[in-house]
């Protein structure tokens, strides 16, 4: 495919002639599914810098267009994504949502020569296994996140009962473990572990057992959907425990399923991309269309930016060069300036502690 690829490439400079064809990039995520709402803010991140990088010209004077992938955070449907994006001659894509989607994908794109920027794939396992030089992240990680929520627990719940939950994903699963293991190493176990299985409706028999044990913080590695449910039938049972969880829950479809229920949840994420200068007049367009800058839209313009940079800088899409370019470059995003390290992960802040207030969420004071 690869070779089918380069050939196509090779055809469209000799009958171009002194024209610039399209650049098809992609962005992949769950467009479908009960995450639906995180594939939206990938794609609302990718229409607005497709939309504002052609507006300036586009990259290396050739417009950008966008295809859309559907992997349902599936891993056999992200990988058939991916497939389907090599089959386009896409040099890149932004992309995917899920870590259980973009770790069997980026096998794909390190096969086919595209590059891959995840704008939130947080499973330590995406880039440190990552089968090629052109697989990155823009978003942070799973142990470092964990690290955040572990000592915070340590610090604010000392002597409280603890249970930590997750919903076996590779994000979720991933993300409590870390999580454990940083409140282990501070001094303090966990009264309460167990798996649950996401997209069940009825989790009272779990939260039964947590009322029973006395937890007061109840940590949950997992989406915002099962966390929502379980701290709705939390409120039902009578049981005021905190609820903590990582960056699945930065949607306002978190507080459309809690209700006051979701009150006082803390979550890990990154410092708000939505305070950064730079990203005002992206979030102000967002504002006039009606839509807005949560969770990882910004994180996927971010990405787009990045790798358009380092186009221009490369003078092509040829993949080794644009690796190069992102691997030596720092880029101005609308997230703040980035690099990569030499496993694909960006040089930027780590996570803060984030509490829902009101049907709000806010960098916790």
């Amino acid at each position: 495919m690869k070779k089918a690829l380069l050939a196509g490439v090779a055809l469209n400079f000799a009958f171009a002639g002194m024209a610039f064809a399209d650049i098809t990039i992609g962005v992949a995520g769950p467009m479908t599914g009960q995450y639906a709402t995180f594939g939206q803010q990938l794609k609302i991140g990718a229409e607005q810098a497709v939309e504002d990088i052609n507006a300036k010209g586009g990259v290396n004077g050739e417009m950008l267009k966008l295809s859309v992938g559907d992997d349902a955070c599936d891993p056999k449907q992200a990988v058939a994504v991916a497939n389907q994006f090599a089959g386009e001659g896409v040099p890149f894509v932004a992309g995917h949502f899920c870590s259980g989607s973009s770790i069997p994908a980026s096998q794909v794109y390190a096969e086919e020569g595209i590059v891959e920027i995840s704008p939130a794939s947080t499973n330590p396992k995406f880039t440190d296994e990552r089968p090629g030089d052109g697989i990155y992240r823009v978003c942070g990680r799973d142990d470092q996140q964990g690290q955040v929520a572990g000592k915070y627990i340590f610090d604010n719940f000392k002597d409280a009962k603890v249970a930590i939950l997750n919903d076996k994903s590779a994000y979720g699963k991933g993300l409590a473990d870390e999580t454990q293991k940083a409140l282990e190493a501070a001094g303090k176990k966990a009264d309460v572990v167990e798996s649950y299985t996401a997209g069940e409706k009825d989790y009272t028999a779990l939260v039964t057992k947590l009322k029973q044990a006395g937890i007061s913080l109840v940590y949950i590695g997992g989406y915002h959907t099962e966390a929502g449910l379980i701290a709705r039938q939390m409120k039902e049972q009578g049981m005021t425990a905190t609820l903590m969880s990582g960056d699945a829950l930065v949607t306002d479809e978190y507080w459309s399923i809690t209700g006051d229920a979701g009150q006082g949840t803390l979550m890990t994420f990154s410092p708000d991309p939505r305070k950064n200068p730079a990203a005002k007049p992206v979030v102000d367009e967002l504002d006039k269309k009606g839509e807005t800058a949560e969770g990882y839209v910004l994180y996927t313009y971010a990405a787009i930016q990045a790798w358009a940079d380092a186009v221009k800088t490369a003078g092509s899409t040829e993949p080794d060069a644009v690796t190069k370019a992102l691997n030596d470059g720092t880029f101005s995003t609308v997230i703040g300036d980035l690099s990569f390290d030499d496993k694909g992960d960006v040089t930027l802040p780590g996570y803060v502690m984030y509490e829902w207030k009101d049907g709000k969420y806010a960098e916790k004071e």
